[in-house]
């Protein structure tokens, strides 16, 4: 798993004449990441089904789009979020189903045409769907763990000020958020070095990774960093955070919350502390930037936690972002 970091544009959707809006938000990346003709038609379908399933059946619709690089691998990333009545997933899904009075083929061909569906569903709640769809290679194969993340900038921007990154490296699965002070082009060039200085520092501990990154942030406005490491085949991560990310692992037996020092880096840092924490097989990480807010409760979704990590952080960015900054919701689940 090398995942690079890409952020999603966000396209409202209350009317139909938004569809037209989300197929071309959808094309402009797929043509973006090398996608064909080809494969651009099979992008342009489903943003502009799900656009269309917005208006009709929800409220509150979104849809969030991006390019997604895994191992030198390409997709185009299409999540449609709602807060509208809820579906019968099982039945939604049958060519011929509608509560609308329309052919009712439109999840079905999403269905078909995307490698990867994933769709998370409660009534009153509302409906999250995550399609990928991949170039004629297919998708990644070899990846250890599942990841999902939703990377959105604060409305008005064209650039997020937040960044990621997952991967493996050494044995290890890696993962780090970061948020650039602010938001806006000072912002996303802080955290972008955050970033490089993450790739270039793979090999040590996080501590090392945020010592160097300090430094290296002295030339920007500064960033809040956390990172974290987890030996594959052991049951124990590592984790060390400056500033206002916030972190936790979650399993059936508990939820655990991690702990990060004050401070900015390139600007001040009192002190870094690495603390380990029990992360099993099967259990998920979740990081965020203060654009969600912190006090989300999972327990309030049934059965979600056995989704996707990518439909994972799209119900928290739907139901507890701030909506006054960027944001990130980096989940990954632990594999062996």
């Amino acid at each position: 798993m090398n995942s690079a970091p890409r952020p999603h544009f966000s396209i409202p959707v209350v009317e139909a004449s938004q569809a037209g809006e989300a197929r071309r938000v959808a094309l402009r990346v797929a043509a973006e990441i090398g996608f064909d003709e080809t494969d651009s038609g099979r992008v342009a379908i489903v943003a502009t089904e799900l656009a269309r399933n917005l208006a009709k059946h929800a409220k509150q619709g979104e849809i969030l789009v991006r390019g997604v690089e895994v191992d030198g691998m390409t997709a185009v990333e299409i999540i449609s979020l709602d807060k509208g009545p809820g579906l019968n997933v099982l039945a939604a899904m049958q060519d011929g189903y509608s509560t609308a009075g329309t052919p009712g083929t439109g999840l079905g061909a999403i269905r078909r045409l995307s490698q990867f569906l994933d769709i998370y569903s409660v009534p009153e709640f509302g409906t999250v769907l995550v399609s990928r769809l991949w170039t004629k290679a297919g998708e990644p194969s070899h990846c250890r763990s599942e990841f999902g993340v939703v990377n959105v900038p604060i409305k008005g921007e064209t650039v997020c000020g937040d960044s990621w990154l997952t991967t493996d490296f050494g044995g290890r699965m890696l993962a780090m958020v970061v948020d650039g002070l602010g938001h806006g082009l000072e912002a996303a060039a802080a955290s972008a070095e955050a970033v490089r200085m993450m790739r270039e520092y793979l090999p040590r501990r996080p501590c090392e990774i945020l010592d160097a990154s300090h430094g290296a942030l002295r030339k920007t406005r500064g960033a809040a960093m956390s990172v974290l490491e987890s030996p594959y085949g052991s049951t124990l991560c590592r984790y060390a955070g400056i500033g206002n990310i916030s972190a936790s692992i979650l399993s059936d037996a508990k939820s655990q919350s991690m702990v990060s020092h004050n401070g900015t880096l390139g600007v001040q840092v009192s002190r870094c502390q690495e603390f380990d924490y029990s992360f099993e097989s099967g259990a998920l990480l979740v990081m965020h930037s203060d654009g969600l807010v912190s006090q989300w409760d999972l327990r309030r979704y049934p059965g979600l936690t056995r989704k996707h990590p990518a439909v994972v952080a799209s119900v928290l960015y739907r139901d507890y972002k701030r909506g006054r900054d960027d944001v990130t919701v980096l989940v990954v689940r632990k594999s062996e």
